[in-house]
Protein backbone atom coordinates (compact mmCIF):
# COMPACT_ATOMS: atom_id res chain seq x y z
CA UNK A 1 0.00 0.00 0.00
CA UNK A 2 1.78 3.13 -1.28
CA UNK A 3 -0.72 5.99 -0.48
CA UNK A 4 0.44 8.36 -3.22
CA UNK A 5 -3.60 9.09 -3.89
CA UNK A 6 -5.78 11.29 -1.98
CA UNK A 7 -9.47 11.71 -2.47
CA UNK A 8 -13.04 9.78 -2.75
CA UNK A 9 -14.77 11.11 -6.43
CA UNK A 10 -12.33 13.37 -7.09
CA UNK A 11 -8.61 11.54 -6.97
CA UNK A 12 -5.76 12.72 -7.21
CA UNK A 13 -2.14 10.48 -7.65
CA UNK A 14 1.21 12.26 -7.67
CA UNK A 15 4.26 10.69 -8.81
CA UNK A 16 7.78 11.57 -9.40
CA UNK A 17 10.84 12.49 -7.18
CA UNK A 18 12.97 15.54 -7.12
CA UNK A 19 15.79 14.59 -9.53
CA UNK A 20 13.68 12.37 -11.57
CA UNK A 21 13.00 12.90 -15.24
CA UNK A 22 9.28 14.54 -14.29
CA UNK A 23 6.95 14.59 -11.65
CA UNK A 24 3.41 14.76 -12.36
CA UNK A 25 -0.12 13.84 -11.08
CA UNK A 26 -2.94 11.64 -12.40
CA UNK A 27 -6.38 13.30 -11.69
CA UNK A 28 -9.60 10.68 -12.09
CA UNK A 29 -13.25 11.76 -11.05
CA UNK A 30 -12.78 15.57 -12.94
CA UNK A 31 -16.91 15.73 -14.59
CA UNK A 32 -16.90 15.26 -18.22
CA UNK A 33 -17.03 18.86 -20.62
CA UNK A 34 -15.15 21.63 -18.37
CA UNK A 35 -12.90 23.57 -20.67
CA UNK A 36 -9.18 22.72 -19.85
CA UNK A 37 -5.70 23.39 -21.55
CA UNK A 38 -2.43 23.98 -20.46
CA UNK A 39 -2.85 27.87 -19.66
CA UNK A 40 -5.52 27.27 -17.33
CA UNK A 41 -2.88 25.10 -15.12
CA UNK A 42 0.32 26.87 -15.80
CA UNK A 43 -0.57 30.18 -13.75
CA UNK A 44 -0.90 28.82 -10.60
CA UNK A 45 2.34 26.54 -11.30
CA UNK A 46 4.11 30.10 -12.32
CA UNK A 47 2.83 31.59 -8.27
CA UNK A 48 4.62 28.19 -6.77
CA UNK A 49 7.53 28.06 -9.01
CA UNK A 50 11.24 28.49 -7.73
CA UNK A 51 13.43 31.04 -8.23
CA UNK A 52 11.32 33.67 -8.82
CA UNK A 53 13.43 35.77 -5.95
CA UNK A 54 16.12 35.32 -3.33
CA UNK A 55 13.85 34.19 -0.74
CA UNK A 56 13.76 30.74 -2.57
CA UNK A 57 15.48 28.45 -4.09
CA UNK A 58 17.05 29.24 -6.88
CA UNK A 59 16.57 26.40 -8.97
CA UNK A 60 15.49 27.73 -12.07
CA UNK A 61 12.49 25.02 -13.32
CA UNK A 62 9.97 26.32 -15.28
CA UNK A 63 7.64 24.07 -14.46
CA UNK A 64 5.63 23.73 -17.87
CA UNK A 65 2.69 21.54 -17.42
CA UNK A 66 1.70 19.09 -20.61
CA UNK A 67 -1.87 17.19 -20.47
CA UNK A 68 -1.24 14.05 -21.69
CA UNK A 69 -4.44 12.44 -21.57
CA UNK A 70 -8.19 13.12 -19.98
CA UNK A 71 -8.71 15.65 -22.52
CA UNK A 72 -10.28 15.88 -26.27
CA UNK A 73 -10.42 18.82 -28.15
CA UNK A 74 -10.30 21.66 -24.87
CA UNK A 75 -12.85 19.74 -22.67
CA UNK A 76 -12.27 17.51 -19.85
CA UNK A 77 -13.45 13.86 -21.09
CA UNK A 78 -14.31 12.44 -17.81
CA UNK A 79 -11.70 10.02 -18.17
CA UNK A 80 -8.65 10.13 -15.73
CA UNK A 81 -6.60 13.48 -16.72
CA UNK A 82 -2.34 13.02 -16.79
CA UNK A 83 -0.38 16.10 -15.82
CA UNK A 84 3.36 16.12 -16.44
CA UNK A 85 5.80 18.75 -15.51
CA UNK A 86 10.00 17.90 -16.75
CA UNK A 87 12.64 18.24 -13.61
CA UNK A 88 15.42 20.32 -16.12
CA UNK A 89 17.63 21.76 -13.51
CA UNK A 90 18.11 19.38 -11.06
CA UNK A 91 21.80 19.24 -9.43
CA UNK A 92 22.31 15.40 -8.16
CA UNK A 93 25.85 16.12 -7.62
CA UNK A 94 25.38 18.51 -4.87
CA UNK A 95 24.12 15.83 -2.46
CA UNK A 96 26.73 13.23 -2.87
CA UNK A 97 27.79 14.20 0.59
CA UNK A 98 24.78 13.08 2.14
CA UNK A 99 24.18 9.95 0.42
CA UNK A 100 25.68 8.35 3.38
CA UNK A 101 24.93 10.38 6.33
CA UNK A 102 21.05 11.38 7.46
CA UNK A 103 20.45 15.52 7.50
CA UNK A 104 18.29 15.79 10.56
CA UNK A 105 14.93 16.98 9.73
CA UNK A 106 14.47 16.02 6.71
CA UNK A 107 13.23 12.00 5.97
CA UNK A 108 16.07 10.62 5.26
CA UNK A 109 16.12 7.95 7.94
CA UNK A 110 12.19 7.39 8.28
CA UNK A 111 12.96 6.73 4.51
CA UNK A 112 15.52 4.30 5.41
CA UNK A 113 14.64 2.62 8.16
CA UNK A 114 10.93 2.15 6.26
CA UNK A 115 11.64 0.89 2.54
CA UNK A 116 15.64 -0.21 3.48
CA UNK A 117 17.24 2.30 0.88
CA UNK A 118 16.35 6.50 -0.16
CA UNK A 119 16.92 8.99 -2.98
CA UNK A 120 19.17 11.35 -1.45
CA UNK A 121 19.09 13.48 -4.28
CA UNK A 122 16.86 16.15 -3.02
CA UNK A 123 15.17 14.15 -0.74
CA UNK A 124 13.24 12.05 -3.83
CA UNK A 125 10.04 11.51 -3.13
CA UNK A 126 9.79 13.75 0.22
CA UNK A 127 11.05 16.84 -1.50
CA UNK A 128 8.90 19.49 -1.49
CA UNK A 129 9.39 19.61 -5.78
CA UNK A 130 6.68 16.99 -5.50
CA UNK A 131 4.29 19.60 -4.72
CA UNK A 132 4.16 20.82 -7.90
CA UNK A 133 2.10 17.91 -8.91
CA UNK A 134 -0.98 19.19 -6.21
CA UNK A 135 -0.84 22.27 -7.54
CA UNK A 136 -1.35 21.06 -10.94
CA UNK A 137 -3.67 19.30 -9.58
CA UNK A 138 -5.27 21.65 -7.35
CA UNK A 139 -6.18 23.59 -11.07
CA UNK A 140 -8.14 20.94 -12.36
CA UNK A 141 -9.94 21.18 -9.19
CA UNK A 142 -10.63 24.63 -9.69
CA UNK A 143 -12.84 23.79 -12.60
CA UNK A 144 -15.16 21.81 -10.46
CA UNK A 145 -15.94 24.92 -8.07
CA UNK A 146 -16.31 27.48 -9.91
CA UNK A 147 -17.95 29.61 -7.49
CA UNK A 148 -15.79 28.98 -5.04
CA UNK A 149 -12.91 31.72 -4.69
CA UNK A 150 -9.43 30.44 -2.82
CA UNK A 151 -6.70 32.88 -1.82
CA UNK A 152 -3.67 31.71 0.83
CA UNK A 153 -1.12 33.74 2.69
CA UNK A 154 1.61 34.31 5.19
CA UNK A 155 0.66 35.56 8.30
CA UNK A 156 3.74 35.18 10.41
CA UNK A 157 7.13 34.43 9.57
CA UNK A 158 9.70 33.65 12.17
CA UNK A 159 7.18 34.45 14.96
CA UNK A 160 6.32 38.07 13.56
CA UNK A 161 2.54 38.22 12.56
CA UNK A 162 1.01 40.47 10.39
CA UNK A 163 -1.46 43.11 11.18
CA UNK A 164 -4.54 42.28 10.76
CA UNK A 165 -6.07 45.25 10.30
CA UNK A 166 -3.73 45.98 7.58
CA UNK A 167 -4.51 43.07 5.53
CA UNK A 168 -4.99 43.96 2.10
CA UNK A 169 -5.69 41.30 -0.57
CA UNK A 170 -4.01 43.17 -3.18
CA UNK A 171 -0.75 43.19 -1.77
CA UNK A 172 -0.71 39.95 -1.48
CA UNK A 173 0.64 39.33 -5.17
CA UNK A 174 2.91 42.70 -4.77
CA UNK A 175 5.44 41.05 -2.88
CA UNK A 176 7.79 37.55 -2.50
CA UNK A 177 6.12 36.50 1.09
CA UNK A 178 2.13 36.41 -0.26
CA UNK A 179 2.04 39.09 2.30
CA UNK A 180 -0.87 41.26 3.03
CA UNK A 181 0.95 43.33 5.17
CA UNK A 182 3.39 45.56 3.30
CA UNK A 183 4.71 46.48 6.29
CA UNK A 184 5.60 43.64 7.70
CA UNK A 185 6.55 42.12 4.75
CA UNK A 186 9.01 45.09 4.61
CA UNK A 187 10.26 43.48 8.08
CA UNK A 188 10.54 39.85 7.03
CA UNK A 189 12.44 40.45 4.12
CA UNK A 190 15.07 41.97 6.43
CA UNK A 191 14.88 38.80 9.03
CA UNK A 192 15.33 36.09 5.55
CA UNK A 193 17.85 38.07 4.78
CA UNK A 194 19.63 37.39 7.99
CA UNK A 195 18.74 34.25 8.08
CA UNK A 196 19.89 33.40 4.97
CA UNK A 197 23.04 34.83 4.80
CA UNK A 198 24.08 33.12 7.85
CA UNK A 199 23.12 29.75 6.81
CA UNK A 200 20.13 29.44 8.65
CA UNK A 201 16.41 28.99 8.11
CA UNK A 202 12.96 30.54 9.13
CA UNK A 203 9.56 28.69 9.85
CA UNK A 204 6.41 30.49 8.93
CA UNK A 205 2.45 30.52 9.28
CA UNK A 206 0.26 30.41 6.34
CA UNK A 207 -3.22 31.20 6.64
CA UNK A 208 -5.98 29.81 3.43
CA UNK A 209 -9.63 31.10 3.15
CA UNK A 210 -12.23 29.89 0.66
CA UNK A 211 -15.08 31.91 -0.14
CA UNK A 212 -18.15 30.93 -1.64
CA UNK A 213 -18.73 27.37 -0.36
CA UNK A 214 -22.41 26.91 0.21
CA UNK A 215 -23.58 25.15 3.47
CA UNK A 216 -23.96 21.39 3.30
CA UNK A 217 -20.68 20.33 1.92
CA UNK A 218 -18.83 17.62 3.94
CA UNK A 219 -19.79 14.36 5.73
CA UNK A 220 -20.74 13.48 9.69
CA UNK A 221 -17.84 11.42 11.63
CA UNK A 222 -15.81 9.80 9.44
CA UNK A 223 -15.59 12.14 6.22
CA UNK A 224 -15.84 15.43 7.93
CA UNK A 225 -14.95 18.43 5.76
CA UNK A 226 -12.43 19.47 8.51
CA UNK A 227 -10.84 16.55 9.17
CA UNK A 228 -10.49 15.91 5.58
CA UNK A 229 -9.03 19.80 5.15
CA UNK A 230 -6.40 18.70 8.27
CA UNK A 231 -5.04 15.95 6.50
CA UNK A 232 -4.69 17.21 3.20
CA UNK A 233 -2.80 20.35 4.75
CA UNK A 234 -0.91 17.75 7.24
CA UNK A 235 0.55 15.92 3.89
CA UNK A 236 2.46 19.51 2.74
CA UNK A 237 5.89 18.86 3.22
CA UNK A 238 7.06 20.92 6.51
CA UNK A 239 3.96 21.28 8.11
CA UNK A 240 3.29 20.30 11.45
CA UNK A 241 0.18 21.88 12.59
CA UNK A 242 -3.32 22.47 11.18
CA UNK A 243 -5.81 24.53 12.86
CA UNK A 244 -9.47 25.14 11.32
CA UNK A 245 -10.88 28.42 11.95
CA UNK A 246 -9.51 30.06 15.62
CA UNK A 247 -7.66 26.45 16.33
CA UNK A 248 -6.08 26.01 19.73
CA UNK A 249 -7.04 29.95 20.42
CA UNK A 250 -10.90 28.32 20.61
CA UNK A 251 -9.30 26.34 23.71
CA UNK A 252 -9.33 29.75 25.41
CA UNK A 253 -12.48 30.72 25.20
CA UNK A 254 -15.59 30.49 26.95
CA UNK A 255 -18.30 29.31 25.36
CA UNK A 256 -20.46 31.96 24.81
CA UNK A 257 -17.65 34.07 23.27
CA UNK A 258 -16.60 30.59 20.96
CA UNK A 259 -19.94 30.45 19.90
CA UNK A 260 -20.93 31.78 16.15
CA UNK A 261 -24.47 33.54 17.25
CA UNK A 262 -26.78 33.35 14.44
CA UNK A 263 -29.95 35.43 13.12
CA UNK A 264 -32.38 35.48 10.33
CA UNK A 265 -30.75 36.63 6.73
CA UNK A 266 -32.68 36.11 3.57
CA UNK A 267 -34.19 32.83 2.36
CA UNK A 268 -34.12 31.80 5.63
CA UNK A 269 -30.36 31.58 5.81
CA UNK A 270 -28.85 32.54 9.07
CA UNK A 271 -26.60 35.90 9.26
CA UNK A 272 -23.42 35.05 11.52
CA UNK A 273 -21.92 37.18 14.22
CA UNK A 274 -18.27 35.62 13.98
CA UNK A 275 -16.62 32.98 12.40
CA UNK A 276 -14.59 31.45 15.36
CA UNK A 277 -15.72 27.52 13.47
CA UNK A 278 -13.50 28.51 10.59
CA UNK A 279 -16.95 27.71 7.84
CA UNK A 280 -17.67 24.11 9.54
CA UNK A 281 -19.16 22.50 12.04
CA UNK A 282 -20.03 19.19 12.63
CA UNK A 283 -17.83 18.23 9.82
CA UNK A 284 -20.20 20.18 7.24
CA UNK A 285 -19.83 23.66 5.96
CA UNK A 286 -21.70 26.25 7.19
CA UNK A 287 -21.88 28.57 4.42
CA UNK A 288 -19.23 30.66 6.20
CA UNK A 289 -15.62 30.96 4.62
CA UNK A 290 -13.75 27.95 5.20
CA UNK A 291 -10.45 29.28 7.43
CA UNK A 292 -7.42 26.90 7.79
CA UNK A 293 -3.72 27.67 8.98
CA UNK A 294 -0.48 26.01 8.43
CA UNK A 295 2.80 26.00 10.50
CA UNK A 296 5.72 25.34 8.73
CA UNK A 297 8.74 24.21 10.35
CA UNK A 298 12.24 26.20 9.40
CA UNK A 299 13.51 24.33 6.07
CA UNK A 300 15.73 21.77 7.30
CA UNK A 301 18.13 21.90 4.75
CA UNK A 302 20.77 24.48 6.36
CA UNK A 303 24.89 25.37 5.59
CA UNK A 304 24.84 25.72 9.38
CA UNK A 305 26.94 22.24 10.54
CA UNK A 306 23.94 19.79 12.79
CA UNK A 307 25.52 16.58 14.21
CA UNK A 308 23.73 13.48 12.75
CA UNK A 309 24.82 10.05 12.40
CA UNK A 310 25.66 7.95 9.06
CA UNK A 311 23.61 4.84 7.88
CA UNK A 312 26.37 2.86 9.52
CA UNK A 313 25.55 4.51 12.47
CA UNK A 314 28.67 6.54 13.47
CA UNK A 315 28.76 10.05 15.17
CA UNK A 316 29.19 12.50 12.16
CA UNK A 317 28.50 16.00 11.74
CA UNK A 318 26.66 17.77 8.34
CA UNK A 319 26.39 20.70 6.15
CA UNK A 320 23.24 20.59 3.51
CA UNK A 321 24.54 21.74 0.01
CA UNK A 322 22.70 22.68 -2.65
CA UNK A 323 19.87 25.42 -3.62
CA UNK A 324 17.14 25.29 -0.76
CA UNK A 325 13.98 27.66 0.29
CA UNK A 326 15.41 29.87 3.47
CA UNK A 327 11.95 29.17 4.28
CA UNK A 328 9.55 27.08 2.44
CA UNK A 329 6.64 28.35 3.91
CA UNK A 330 6.84 30.81 1.49
CA UNK A 331 5.61 28.54 -1.40
CA UNK A 332 3.39 26.59 0.68
CA UNK A 333 0.80 29.53 -0.15
CA UNK A 334 0.26 28.60 -3.67
CA UNK A 335 0.03 24.79 -2.57
CA UNK A 336 -2.24 25.10 0.21
CA UNK A 337 -4.86 26.54 -2.39
CA UNK A 338 -4.15 23.54 -4.41
CA UNK A 339 -4.62 20.73 -1.30
CA UNK A 340 -8.03 23.39 -0.18
CA UNK A 341 -9.28 23.12 -3.95
CA UNK A 342 -8.90 19.39 -4.16
CA UNK A 343 -10.87 18.61 -0.98
CA UNK A 344 -13.56 21.22 -1.84
CA UNK A 345 -14.15 19.95 -5.18
CA UNK A 346 -14.37 15.99 -3.65
CA UNK A 347 -16.62 17.33 -1.27
CA UNK A 348 -18.78 19.15 -3.61
CA UNK A 349 -18.96 15.90 -6.18
CA UNK A 350 -19.57 13.62 -2.67
CA UNK A 351 -22.20 16.06 -1.78
CA UNK A 352 -23.96 15.84 -5.29
CA UNK A 353 -23.79 11.83 -5.34
CA UNK A 354 -25.57 11.59 -1.94
CA UNK A 355 -27.83 14.70 -2.15
CA UNK A 356 -28.35 14.90 -5.98
CA UNK A 357 -28.10 18.70 -4.83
Amino acid sequence: MTHNSFGHAFRFTTWGESHGSAIGAVVDGCPPGLALSEADVQPWLDRRRPGTSRFTTQRQEPDQVRILSGVYDGRTTGTPIHLMIDNVDARSKDYGDIAQAYRPGHADYAYDAKYGLRDPRGGGRSSARETASRVAAGAVARLVIPDVSIRAYLVELAGDSIDSTAHDDAEIDRNPFFCPDPAAAARWEVALDAARKAGSSLGAVVECVATGVPAGWGSPLYLKLDSQLAAACMSINAVKGVEIGDGFAAARLRGEDNADAMSPGVDGRPVFAANHAGGVAGGISTGQPVVVRLALKPTSSILTPVPTITSAGDATEIVTKGRHDPCVGIRAAPVAEAMMALVLADARLMHRAQTGL
